[in-house]
């Protein structure tokens, strides 16, 4: 039997982060998300996954963090404040090895990029079915023309070159 398990957007998160101290959290609930996996004969069979992230909708400790870390620079986020990810296709690889391959738009730049996708499992909450998944992946951040270069304050390092990108995402019935 086939079930098609659609993307919680109050339980799902997106974190972007750089080495050097760059992070910011982007939580499910002030973003948009949207997916869905579906399930055969309790193996996945295709997914799909998409997500924008409002980079000016932020929460208070968002704020003090991106005050001293100045994000506004790096991401231009007045002018470009949505990130966008859109799959383009889901492969399976075993039980816990899937990949996701997506349209990755970041200051009105699109790449193909592939992100690793780790099924987590399935449970039962509150007599609802749920499923998640973890995803990750490194982006070069200059090929989205995020090349803003600055010296970190305490010990003059420079930005690291690459954006982790890790997305906790969870599926219901």
């Amino acid at each position: 039997m086939k079930t098609k398990w659609t993307l919680d957007s109050s339980q799902s998160d997106v974190l972007l982060k750089m080495r050097r101290s760059r992070t910011s959290y982007l939580g499910g609930t002030a973003n948009k998300f949207d997916g869905y996996v579906n399930i055969q004969d309790n193996e996945i069979e295709d997914a799909s996954v998409e997500f924008s992230l409002d980079l000016n909708n932020k929460n208070e400790s968002f704020q003090s963090i991106d005050a001293y870390l100045q994000l506004q620079d790096f991401f231009e986020e007045d002018e470009h404040p949505i990130v966008r990810f859109k799959s383009t296709s889901f492969q399976k690889v075993n039980q816990n090895i899937n990949f996701f391959k997506g349209n990755l738009t970041i200051k009105d730049v699109t790449r193909v990029v592939e992100l690793d996708a780790e099924f987590l499992g399935e449970n039962n909450y509150n007599g609802q079915k749920k499923l998640a998944f973890e995803i990750k992946g490194n982006i070069k951040r200059e090929d989205f023309g995020l090349d803003f270069n600055s010296f970190n304050h305490s010990s003059g390092a420079a930005l690291g070159k690459d954006i982790k990108i890790i997305a906790n995402l969870e599926f219901s019935i």
